[in-house]
């Protein structure tokens, strides 16, 4: 929301000569009270002006057109009132008192206006309470000051009447600032409607010691002060539509009611109770008074804790998430909008929790629930404690890092915690993945786009794959819609002959000889052209339509590799989403035996992640591997497995990524982490295989540190079958001996 800036030129103009006008009449006591009257004549002129302007402009123009109308009515109250003065009827005394009462009528409506209609329900009946609770406590205190006085003097029936009639006005003035403040529409002290709470607070105090003064004291030394503070009053209020003429802004939400304000229940409550106790003890009526006041008091007391309590209640409902106990998106807003007006540095993580709906299908929504709470509790216990944990959708979560942590060393540590964390449902363990998107906050950032941005990084850290994170960059671009175009073409491109599959040969190190071939399907798009698999595999997988496409591919690989002679095996991918189906074991068999091709000659290639669910993937693996059927180990070393994970596995292969094939450069820091993995599969007694060899000293490396297999582009990149088995009879031909 837009700040006030009170910088506009009618309110420069107007402060200059109300400044200008009082140093005046500081100077020159002769005319101190003209122009005290008539500075704030001109002010209540221009704040009707102001106001009916305002109702163009503002979210709420009842309530300036009712402001408008108390301006008008003090307007026409002091021109009634001169003409009584100036040997007018006692009407027009009468008349001038009515006008001016209608102001006070009018100003107490307009502040219900701007708050009441957004209010419902319950919620506007404890509204309306709260407000009396306040007039109540400024009530007793008119009752003893100013009313009891008035009431044993001998004031004059038409003056008596006067100060009556301002005690009722000023209590309404009360009630419309309460109508204000604790109906929220001061979110913000630098909000626009500042200086109408400030004009109606100053107006309020400046008639209570008008009428005391008038009551208590025949000096008139504090006059100036008292008629200053009323053009003060009258000039804070015509701000108040000028702040509201110059820019127009939206209606202030329920929930941006300041903290602060909810004491003024409380306040008022205590006031009403000391005001009892003083004055029991000061006159002097201990009884029957004394137990009285000390039973209403007991009262009180509870009225205060109880309010307290269904307040807290009241604010958990609005910012809590009831499942989790953690924040809401209405929470997760608000600390935003603190941190924003702080100015702190900070960052915003989005977490959506990968496959989420097939654990609701599966087991429930009473088992999703649990998986919500689990992962609600292990994002609560890796964060500091004044960072926000929000629950902002069904399987969406945030959090607001204010300040200068980390926030990559955080999504870390809630990816591993989560992995490290299974969630036990009945008999079955689950582990929960999740792609995490992060962004910093900048300057001028509103909520919307914060979220907006990070809600663009998690997407592309969905599509990288599961169980990941990654940092918005400025040239990432929101790819739903085209990710949704895409699943609606690749739709059916299996059967329309649009997939095909090529084969990238694994070789031995040393010699280069074929040893088998990795099956890479492709997408010919009929109208885009050849679709590049890391832009609709993930769609695939997200939609679930990877499932019919993998066993396409493992269908083709299997019939293809068939025929071929000297018996190379063929190495077929299996997606996360393949591996959690029930019916895969049984789908694999089937392929394999209608292509004639032998299960030793089949390796089934999982992922890293994939393979950390011991519920959805173990079984299914030991199954496959009962068989003959191969299982390796793709991209090893990028996720989140462990060696007590990787000792149960029926595992043959541990392929080692090729990112850390391409740190190879000949010295023991860039060759650590391969030479890890291979270490540690030669104690595992399992094969590796290298990934992405695309220079001959890499190979040597490999070689050198006990790696014998791999592929890459140093031997050959993916082609169709024929040219794959042509490319590797001419090496057999171009082989010396």
């Amino acid at each position: 929301m837009s700040r006030w800036r009170p910088v506009s030129r009618p309110a420069v103009v107007l402060v200059s000569l109300v400044v200008a006008t009082q140093l005046l009449s500081l100077t020159e006591p002769a005319v101190r009270r003209p122009i005290l009257y008539g500075s704030v004549l001109l002010l209540d002129m221009a704040g009707v002006w102001f106001s009916f302007r305002a109702v163009r402009h503002s979210p709420y123009p009842w309530s300036w057109r009712l402001i408008g109308l108390a301006r008008a009515s003090a307007v026409a109250a002091f021109f009634v009132l001169l003409w009584y003065l100036q040997a007018g009827p006692s009407a027009a005394y009468w008349a001038g008192i009515g006008l001016r009462g209608m102001m006070f009528v009018l100003l107490a409506a307009a502040a219900l206006a701007y708050r009441l209609p957004d209010i419902r329900g319950r919620s506007r009946w404890a509204y309306l309470s709260e407000i009396v609770i306040v007039m109540s406590a400024g009530a007793m205190a008119a009752w003893y000051f100013v009313i009891g006085k008035a009431f044993v003097s001998d004031t004059p029936a038409m003056e008596l009447s006067r100060i009556l009639g301002y005690v009722v006005g000023d209590l309404l003035v009360l009630a419309a600032t309460c109508a204000l403040l604790l109906g929220g529409a001061l979110p913000y002290l630098s909000h626009p409607t500042t200086p109408l709470v400030a004009g109606l607070v100053l107006l309020m105090v400046t008639d209570i010691a008008w009428n005391a003064t008038d009551l208590h004291s025949d000096a008139q030394a504090d006059v100036w002060l008292i008629g200053l503070g009323m053009v003060g009053a009258s000039l804070l209020l015509t701000l108040s539509p000028i702040a509201s003429v110059t820019r127009s802004r939206p209606r202030v939400p329920l929930h941006r009611r300041p903290a602060w304000s909810q004491r003024l229940v409380t306040a008022s409550l205590l006031t009403g109770a000391m005001m009892l106790i003083a004055v029991t003890v000061t006159e002097n009526d201990m009884y029957p008074w004394g137990g009285l006041v000390i039973c209403l008091l007991l009262m009180v007391a509870a009225v205060m804790v109880h309010m307290t309590v269904s307040l807290r209640q009241t604010q958990d409902l609005v910012v809590a998430d009831p499942l989790t106990g953690l924040a809401n998106r209405t929470g997760l807003e608000d600390a935003i909008a603190i941190a924003a007006r702080r100015g702190e540095p900070g960052a915003l993580l989005l977490i959506d929790l990968d496959d989420f709906k097939l654990i609701n299908d599966a087991y429930g929504h009473a088992a999703g629930d649990t998986v919500l709470t689990e992962f609600g509790h292990q994002l609560r216990s890796v964060v500091r404690a004044k960072d926000t944990c929000a629950r902002i959708g069904g399987d969406e979560f945030a959090v607001l890092l204010p300040g200068d942590s980390v926030p990559e060393v955080v999504a870390q540590r809630i990816l591993a915690s989560v992995a490290d964390h299974p969630v036990r449902l009945g008999e079955d363990t689950v582990v929960i993945h999740a792609s995490i998107g992060l962004t910093d906050g900048q300057p001028g950032d509103t909520t919307k786009e914060l979220m907006r941005r990070a809600d663009l990084a998690m997407y592309a850290a969905k599509r990288a794959g599961a169980h990941s994170w990654m940092r918005h960059d400025p040239s990432m671009v929101d790819r739903r819609a085209m990710d949704a175009a895409l699943a609606d073409d690749l739709t059916g491109a299996a059967a329309r002959g649009e997939l095909f599959v090529l084969y990238q040969p694994i070789v031995t190190i040393e010699g280069g000889a074929a040893a088998g071939y990795e099956a890479l399907v492709r997408w010919r798009h009929p109208v885009r052209g050849t679709v590049a698999p890391l832009d609709f595999i993930p769609v695939a997988e997200r939609t679930g339509l990877i499932y019919d496409i993998g066993l396409h591919v493992l269908e083709r690989a299997c019939t293809d590799m068939a025929g071929v002679p000297g018996s190379p095996y063929v190495s077929v991918n299996l997606s996360p989403r393949q591996l959690q189906t029930p019916s895969l074991v049984h789908d694999v068999l089937t392929v394999v035996r209608r292509s004639g091709l032998a299960p030793d000659r089949l390796v089934l290639e999982v992922t890293e992640s994939a393979i950390v669910d011991e519920q959805s993937g173990l079984a299914t693996l030991h199954e496959l591997r009962s068989h003959g059927i191969r299982i390796a180990v793709d991209d090893f070393g990028t996720g989140y497995s462990s060696l007590h994970y990787l000792t149960r596995l029926p595992v043959d292969i541990l392929k080692i990524d090729r990112s850390f094939v391409a740190e190879l450069d000949g010295t023991p820091t860039g060759a650590a982490i391969a030479e890890a993995v291979i270490r540690l599969a030669q104690v595992l007694r399992l094969r590796t295989i290298a990934e992405g060899i695309e220079t001959a000293e890499q190979a040597r490396e490999l070689l050198a540190l006990g790696c014998h297999t791999g592929q890459g582009y140093l031997y050959s990149p993916p082609r169709p079958l024929a040219e794959a088995l042509t490319a590797e009879t001419r090496r057999r031909q171009d082989q010396p001996g």
